[in-house]
């Protein structure tokens, strides 16, 4: 079970940070690693908060 959590957060952390990467380059022509970073974090930390109150409706049958 945390094996597979752990897998979770670095795959989405790792998805997240190639796709700011990628955004970044392409349209701002740098990629500053603090903006890429920064920002797969957020988005990871979005991730499970939208998992954790996903399970907590399920949980209650909503």
């Amino acid at each position: 079970m945390i094996l597979r959590e752990l897998f979770t957060l670095v795959a989405a952390f790792a998805a997240f940070a190639s796709a700011v990467a990628a955004y970044l380059a392409v349209f701002h022509g740098e990629a500053p690693l603090k903006d890429i970073f920064s920002t797969a974090a957020a988005a990871v930390i979005g991730l499970y908060v939208g998992r954790y109150f996903e399970r907590r409706r399920l949980a209650h049958g909503r």
